[in-house]
């Protein structure tokens, strides 16, 4: 089965299938999350993750539409799992280094790994070891993995087979219609002992057999896995405060695939001139989340040309010329778009700010209510910030679309 036909690449498919999971994220969910039942059979997770990544639907929509249904109580387990997003993305945002150090040891790793036939034997899941065979071989055909396989995978990738997690952590950028800095580089971390120092994943084949159903059982994995060591991270910084748009001005709308429901942040962006929807193939990381992003951008173009009332266009390229040439045909002397967390667009942005600076333009970015209500208590590990997610969450209100 091909990525679009398991995720349609529009938001109307992903309210209706966030619709059909909402009765389920109670204790349905709880009692199945960790089973992995195997492409094409229905399973207790939302597989929701394309959409939520590039904001087709946002996080706060899908705990809003759970609590509506179920006690926080009820569906606590389902609300942490989308609150783990929200906290990498935070960690993340207060410590960047950690992106541009993964990406240092990735490159290194490329240019001086020399078991090349032991890396392609694994990405090409022909290393004999149930399982991962299957998932290395499910990632590629289809963009997506259960949870649960990915930390198995990774596991096994980092302590049996002995492979550069970096190399690991790229493959799964490389295939994953979910494909994100945060999210992605520190589960890799954590498997790997480096996120939370010396607490590392072991993937065990009774644990694989429970729950697989019994359709896998590897033999051979490592009895035991010793944490993986570099130099210290260093504390949390400050969350970026970024460029505020000037409300009483009008401006060119920027969508780009960090954030793609703009229309939930209207009462904060002010009068729209015209509006810009990309699908840059040199920020993303796959052919497959192109093609999706693709997709879901000519989705938004149609969205955002509706509810904002203005002249919609789409091109294949971040780059100064094309917004510059779009505001001022727009008459707008600001640009204004969803904050990009850390990643290849954020810093695609920083690259463009001073370039649109000597234009006489803005580059203004707008951080949602939901981040910046639950960024700041990412600050350290995740039990401290899962005890802020009652009052946070409160904090919020009755969750409004912002």
């Amino acid at each position: 089965m091909t990525e679009a036909a398991i995720f349609p690449a529009t938001r109307a498919a992903a309210l209706e299938r966030l619709a059909a999971f909402v009765p389920h994220a109670g204790a349905d969910y709880a009692r199945g999350r960790n089973s992995d039942p195997g492409p094409g059979h229905p399973s207790a997770v939302s597989e929701l993750s394309p959409y939520v990544r590039y904001r087709m639907i946002t996080e706060q929509e899908i705990v809003r539409s759970v609590l509506a249904r179920h006690a926080l109580s009820a569906a606590d387990k389902y609300v942490q799992e989308v609150l783990w997003r929200t906290y990498w993305k935070g960690w993340l945002e207060m410590r960047p280094q950690v992106w541009q150090r993964f990406l240092d040891e990735r490159d290194h790793q490329r240019d001086h790994f020399t078991d090349t036939g032991a890396l392609a034997v694994a990405e090409g899941g022909a290393t004999g070891i149930e399982g991962f065979d299957d998932w290395a071989r499910e990632l590629v055909a289809t963009g997506y993995l259960h949870n649960h396989a990915r930390m198995w995978f990774a596991s096994i990738w980092i302590f049996t087979l002995r492979l550069p997690w970096a190399l690991g952590a790229d493959f799964f950028l490389r295939h994953l219609l979910d494909a994100d800095a945060a999210s992605n580089t520190l589960s890799w971390r954590w498997v790997a002992g480096l996120q939370t120092l010396g607490k590392t994943y072991l993937a065990r084949a009774d644990n694989i057999a429970r729950y697989t159903n019994g359709r896998f059982e590897p033999q051979g994995l490592a009895d035991k896995a010793v944490a993986l060591t570099e130099p210290p991270v260093g504390g949390a910084k400050p969350l970026p405060t970024p460029l505020a748009c000037d409300p009483g001005q009008p401006a060119l709308l920027l969508v780009t695939h960090e954030d793609m429901h703009p229309e939930s942040l209207r009462a904060s962006i002010g009068p729209i001139a015209a509006a810009l929807v990309v699908a840059d193939r040199d920020l993303l990381w796959s052919d497959a989340s192109h093609g999706f992003v693709q997709a879901a951008a000519q989705d938004a173009a149609t969205r955002v040309a509706s509810d904002f009332g203005c002249a919609t266009s789409t091109t294949a390229w971040l780059n100064a010329e094309a917004l510059i040439t779009a505001a001022q045909q727009a008459g707008a002397r600001q640009i204004v778009t969803p904050y990009a967390p850390v990643g290849p667009v954020a810093d695609a942005l920083g690259r463009l700010t001073p370039l649109l600076a000597g234009e006489g333009i803005t580059l203004a970015q707008v951080r949602r209510a939901w981040d910046d209500r639950f960024w700041p208590h990412a600050s350290k590990g995740f039990f401290p910030f899962r005890e802020k997610i009652p009052a946070a969450l409160a904090g919020i209100g009755a969750l409004p679309l912002s």
